[in-house]
């Protein structure tokens, strides 16, 4: 599914009402009767009302006078409640003001808090609220009266509509800009925006319906793939094809260089999860003091003792992986490898040198910090960066909360730069890609967020990859599986609980399911 950021929705706008010569009142009309028809069957229960409409002084002001109407004429009692003058309403928006008021709508002007207050009092207690106030060009922190309205609408027990984005939200990011709207039912326009399936904006549009405004196809035919939501239609095209003479050799062998002396686990989990998404072989190479403990675990993997130091491999190893790497397809490197000096100067050694597509985590990543020319030596390289937050910030020499502001342009940024593919985890996971697009996963919870669940991604990333598909593809379906599988055990084990290990037994079954829907 294609998502937008403001300044595309603008620009469509603007193609059609100058190129095409659709008038902005037509596209309005059409928005806010579309929106209707959303309310109507949503909360077709609270019919007739009392539903509040708050409006803006602008367009989305003039969506909701659209709405507004359209509700009275399906029997609802209708108030429109107006944050401004009347004489400041002008344009399409004011066109539908006096629509709805030669309607017979009933419309009161609350251009300062004393008067929201009076008007708020003197209407009768809603049992729906309509939001208004702000669209998707909003880019500054709320406040004044507006942000009294938006404190009355979050204490109201009625359930909120919100027009085309819950006010507050940035529409390119998902920033919530001072506070915000929370609303139980998101229509939006045309197409959805990056803010609103970006966290924290996706956790207060509610259900997300997109309405048709009647843009033509000439205009919105031209949208890219520069962003899209990953959902199950596009995962299930990317599903490598396993033909039926195939072997062990045909799905490829991968090389995971993982754990050290109390991370084990970290090891075990990656190179299971990478057998468990398909690929045919998988090597584990670890430190010499603890090869046999992995490989106690890993009946169906193939392990290798590195020369070690303190428990974490050594960079003595390094002749040894060279000649490992040889005849794979890829190399996942990382997870619980630690982070001494023998063990760090390895990873970069490695990753600098090794001409295999690979998927780097955890302690590699920190490995690199500080020390991205690395990356340049594999600029022709397929490589895939999946860090959290903290190792986000850590590589862009960032804070945490400057990373999570503006996830999408981070990462984004990040891999532009370096001609990388990053995946910066959490609730969205956002996907980067070296030309600057942009992937928003859609699958996954907050049951998801305990210990070893990257690693599983990390070992899915490599199988991916050594069964032959592109980065981009390899990523994408990646973090979409591990999601994908998460929500299908949250209907056993709700959203607490849940190991990565879980997540392991049922990649097989997650992937048949979605051959299936």
């Amino acid at each position: 599914m294609k998502v937008l950021t403001a300044s595309q929705i603008q620009d469509l706008d603007r193609q059609t009402i100058e190129e095409i010569g659709i008038p902005g009142v037509v596209l309005m009309e059409n928005a806010g009767r579309g929106m209707t028809w959303h309310i109507l069957d949503k909360f077709a229960d609270l019919k007739p009302g009392p539903a509040l409409v708050l409006a803006g002084k602008g367009n989305n002001g003039g969506d909701g006078y659209v709405i507004a109407r359209h509700l009275m004429e399906h029997g609802w009692q209708v108030d429109t409640l107006v944050l401004a003058e009347r004489s400041a309403i002008s344009g399409d928006a004011e066109v539908n003001l006096k629509i709805l008021e030669a309607c017979g709508g009933p419309v009161v002007f609350a251009p300062d808090e004393a008067r929201l207050e009076q008007g708020l009092a003197a209407i009768p207690q809603p049992r729906l609220v309509v939001d208004a106030l702000f669209g998707t060009g909003l880019t500054k922190p709320i406040g004044g009266h507006y942000a009294r309205a938006i404190d009355w609408i979050n204490e109201s027990p009625a359930p909120v509509a919100a027009v085309d984005i819950p006010s507050g939200v940035d529409a390119s990011t998902g920033k919530v800009l001072g506070k915000c709207v929370s609303a139980d039912l998101t229509a939006t326009f045309a197409f959805p925006k990056i803010g609103q399936v970006s966290y924290p904006g996706a956790g207060h549009v509610g259900d997300l319906v997109t309405v048709d405004i009647g843009i033509p196809r000439q205009v919105h035919g031209q949208v890219g793939d520069d962003c899209l939501l990953v959902d199950e239609a596009v995962v299930r095209e990317l599903l490598p094809l396993r033909p039926a003479d195939g072997h062990k050799g045909t799905f490829g062998h991968l090389v995971v260089v993982a754990g050290s002396v109390g991370k084990t686990g970290a090891a075990v989990m990656t190179a299971e999860a990478a057998l468990r998404g398909g690929c045919g072989l998988v090597t584990l190479a670890c430190p010499g003091q603890v090869q046999p403990v992995v490989a106690g675990k890993l009946l169906e993997v193939m392990t290798v003792p590195l020369a070690d130091s303190n428990g974490e491999v050594s960079v003595q190893a390094l002749p040894d992986l060279r000649q490992l790497l040889e005849g794979k397809q890829a190399l996942a490197i990382g997870p619980g490898l630690g982070l001494g000096d023998e063990a760090v100067s390895l990873m970069r050694k490695l990753l600098g040198e090794s001409p295999l597509p690979a998927v780097v985590d955890a302690d590699a990543l920190t490995a690199l910090s500080g020390h991205l020319d690395v990356l340049a030596q594999r600029r022709e390289i397929a490589t895939v960066l999946t860090p959290h937050p903290g190792e986000m910030a850590r590589l862009a020499n960032m804070s945490v909360q400057d990373v999570q502001a503006d996830r999408a342009t981070v990462a984004r940024d990040f891999a532009v730069r370096h001609g990388v593919l990053v995946v910066l985890k959490g609730a969205r996971t956002v996907i980067a890609l070296p030309d600057g697009r942009l992937r928003i996963n859609g699958s996954g919870h907050a049951g998801m967020a305990s210990g070893g669940m990257g690693d599983v991604l990390t070992g899915l990333v490599g199988s991916f990859l050594t069964q032959g598909l592109s980065a981009e593809k390899a990523t994408v379906l990646a973090v979409y599986l591990h999601g994908y599988s998460g929500d299908r055990l949250a209907e056993t084990y709700g959203d607490a609980g849940l190991l990565a290990r879980d997540i392991i037994s049922d990649l097989p079954a997650a992937r048949r399911a979605l051959t299936m829907e």
